[in-house]
This record gives C-alpha cells, structure tokens and sequence, in this order.
C-alpha cells in the first residue's frame, strides 16, 4: 500500500456517538490495502458524537473531526467534509452503520482503472443490491421519490437517492460553487449541478438495519426533499428561499382570515381588534413555520433567540404592510383605479421587502 493518502472518507453526523468507533473499525478492516482517512462531519450533537470522534483521533491519526456550529444538513455537511481533504478520491458514507462498507475497495478500484469514470454509486436497486427489511410504505415512498429524481435528472441511475457513492475529489471542488447544499441528497445536487454529465457506474448493496441511534427520516426531510427538486427545476427564476416565503405567506393569509372571522362573528369583537388579533396570529404562524423550514439550516433556537426573532419578524412585516399599501395605493391613484394590478404589485413589494430584511435581520443575525 503507497504511502500517498487515496481515500477520504467523509461521515457526516448527528447523534451517533455509539456508532463512531464501531464505523472506524469496520473501515479498518474494509479499507487494509488503502491509504485512507475518516472524516466525521458533526452538526454539533449533543449527545457527543464529535467529542467520540476525537477521542479516537487521538491515537488514530487517520480521524478527524469537523464540528459545525449553527449550522446544519447533511447535503452541506458532506460538501464542507469533502473539500476538507487531499486525497483525490472522496467517498460519503452515513454514520449509522446502514451502508456496505465492504464495497468501498470495489469502487476505489473502479475508479482506478477507468479514469474516464467519475463516480462510482451504491445501489439498492441493481441487480444485486436490496433495501434489506424495509415495510411496504418505505418501499413506495422511496420508488415515489427516485421517479421524481430521475426526471430532474435525465440520466439513467437507478438509485439517484443514494447516499452512498464516491467521486473525484477535484470534481466536487469545482462543482461546489454550483451546488444548492439544500436537503439530504447530495449524490442528486452533484449529478444535476454538473455542467457536463458525470460517467457513473453502480455497485449494488443491501441497505442493513439500523441498530443504534434514531433514523433521521421525517416530514421535514420529506420537504427538504422536495424543495431541492424545486431548486434544480425552478431556482434560477425564482430563488427557492423565496419560494418558501412566499408559500408559507399565502398560508398566513388564510390564517389571518380565519381568525378574524372567528373572532368577529364568534367571539363578536370589534373589527379592528379582530384585525390585530388575525395580523399577530399570521405572522406568529409564518414566524415559525420559516424557521422551521425557510431557514432550517439557520433555526433559531432556545426562548431568548425565537422571542427575539418573532419581535423583530413582526417589525419587519409591519413594515412591510405599509410598503405593501403604499405602493398599491400609489399605482391606485397613478393607473386611474386599476384596482387588481395596483394589488398584486403591493402584495410583491411587501413580499420581497419581508423576504429581504427577514433574511438579514431575524434570521442572518446569530
């Protein structure tokens, strides 16, 4: 074996602290004939997982750590891990033990020998490859998901949701300007952020069972999901971010309306007062849902940050009305009572004014 590091290993990782030194060790006995290093990408755990890396960094020079503060996403954390190292081939491996590990000198190999190929993926639907003990719903919300996949990206792969592969180490470093980092499937940010399309060849494997830690499968997932389709679709017209805030403040709309309807006809309350109440309802409902959404990768968190970020959100949108009825009264008066139009470009305006003074102001802050 060449002393020359070859392979980098990049692990990102969120609350498996347990499984930190059973991966290592299955790398160890996987990669024997390779100059390897393990890079663990930790979204700042709290159950220590980057503390377990280091204390095998410490008598095992091949580890090493990233520790991200504030940030989180597994599309982003394997981009900072693989721009981390020098070794010309990179591989992204999970950290919860479910991909074959095994077959990672297979692909060093492949891509040894043909230097026209650029990424080797593993696959659980080659021949071959299997999804191990997955349930029926599992099955077809991951057959739904690579269908969506492969439209975007009009190559024949038949796991586009891997995320289990490794690629040219100088490949990802020019393409990383290009890629969105949004969601957990950077295999599918690659693929579609190439100028050029990337000569891939599949390995197949059969995804295992979890046996420690929590999967990190959810709705939000799901939606991160979708909405990295919609930025490889759409983004270049209209920014996904803007999107989200856009959708999530029609959803303010209908909250407004309902509570003031409610509170109205229902609790019978002066229609000004209603109107108070519906406004700090809508923008307290928008509030959250973009910061659990909009802007997942930078949350905010902990009571004195979400009060502080609802107070100055609520400041932003109020400003934003005024703009909102300033411009459309103005065109109002300007178009001579074209009443629609005069609308909808004050609904714009107050949009964007929201969307960019949020993004600075309540969620660029910490």
């Amino acid at each position: 074996m060449s002393d020359l590091l070859d392979l980098a290993v990049v692990i990102p990782t969120f609350n498996e602290r347990r499984n930190v030194p059973v991966l290592v060790a299955k790398l160890d006995e996987a990669l024997k004939h390779v100059a390897w290093e393990a890079i663990f990408v930790d979204d700042d755990s709290p159950d220590g997982t980057a503390d377990a890396a280091r204390e095998l960094a410490r008598v095992d020079r091949r580890v090493r750590v990233i520790q991200r503060i504030g940030r989180r996403g597994l599309s982003s954390a394997c981009i900072e891990g693989m721009l981390a190292t020098a070794a010309p081939l990179v591989a992204v491996i999970d950290g919860d033990l479910q991909h074959d590990e095994t077959i990672l000198p297979a692909m060093v190999k492949a891509l040894h020998d043909d230097p026209t190929l650029d990424v080797v993926i593993g696959s659980r639907f080659v021949d071959g490859g299997g999804t191990g003990e997955w349930d029926k719903d599992r099955v077809a919300k991951s057959a739904l998901a690579t269908r969506l996949a492969r439209h975007v990206l009009e190559a024949d792969l038949s796991d586009p949701m891997s995320g289990f592969f490794m690629i040219r180490t100088e490949i990802v470093r020019n393409l990383a300007p290009r890629l969105a980092a949004i969601g957990f499937k950077i295999l599918l940010d690659i693929m579609t952020g190439s100028p050029r399309p990337l000569h891939f060849r599949e390995l197949p494997y059969t995804f295992r069972v979890r046996t420690a830690g929590e999967s990190k499968l959810d709705h939000v997932v799901a939606m991160e999901y979708l909405i990295a389709l919609y930025d490889r679709m759409f983004g270049r017209v209209i920014p996904v971010r803007f999107a989200m805030f856009s959708a999530i403040g029609a959803i303010g709309v209908g909250v407004h309306m309902a509570v003031l309807t409610f509170a109205m006809f229902v609790l019978n309350v002066h229609f000004l007062t209603s109107q108070i109440i519906a406004a700090l309802a809508a923008m307290t409902g928008n509030f959250f849902l973009n910061n659990a959404l909009t802007y997942r990768d930078r949350r905010l968190k902990g009571v004195r940050q979400l009060v502080d970020g609802w107070i100055s959100f609520c400041a932003v949108c109020a400003v934003g009305l005024v703009a909102n009825v300033g411009v459309a009264g103005f065109l109002y008066d300007f178009r001579d009572g074209s009443w629609a139009a005069s609308a909808m470009v004050g609904v714009l305006v107050g949009a964007v004014w929201n969307y960019a003074l949020s993004s600075k102001f309540v969620w660029g802050r910490y």
